[in-house]
């Protein structure tokens, strides 16, 4: 019941995530939550330094797309200005909305990798569906107030797997 939760791995930040180690891995698309995995949950577009994190994926030829339980004023918002195709009030992390990304990219799910900041959402879909997930660090060290008692549930998964030696990472 707990490895539905381990992601196969683990970095700082989507920064941390390179397209050519994606592309050795035969990696085509990417499957990224929004809120404190790409920005804070309260800022309201993308930074320059994440535009060009997705300029470097688009040329190396890895698409993405925003997969997001939050609502279409929110998510549209962040994604139409840098022409990111994205799902909206993804109920994730039930495992329909992953499947209408990946028929999207026209891809596989080998071919795709789930980043997101949280296990009881992302990483939990993901793995759901044999994809590669990355859980990052959140952005920001406050969340909204729905996401509050999914990082208590989270805390407590964290730990166990820490104690059973499955994570070597620290909590920052």
């Amino acid at each position: 019941m707990l490895k539905q939760f381990l992601p196969n791995e683990h970095v700082n930040s989507v920064f941390d995530i390179h397209p050519n180690e994606l592309k050795k891995r035969g990696i085509k698309g990417i499957i990224t939550d929004l809120d404190n995995t790409l920005v804070s949950w309260d800022t309201p577009g993308a930074t320059p330094e994440l535009i060009k994190w997705f300029k470097d994926m688009e040329e190396c030829g890895i698409k993405i797309t925003i997969v997001s339980n939050n609502s279409e004023l929110r998510v549209k918002a962040f994604a139409d200005p840098i022409t990111t195709p994205y799902i909206f009030r993804a109920r994730k992390p039930m495992t329909h909305s992953f499947t209408r990304a990946i028929h999207a990219m026209n891809l596989r799910n080998d071919e795709v990798v789930v980043v997101g900041d949280q296990l009881l959402t992302d990483i939990l879909g993901g793995n759901r569906l044999g994809i590669y997930t990355i859980l990052v660090v959140p952005v920001a060290k406050s969340d909204g107030i729905a996401t509050r008692f999914n990082r208590l549930i989270e805390r407590f998964i964290l730990t166990k797997m820490r104690r059973r030696g499955w994570i070597t990472w620290e909590e920052k």
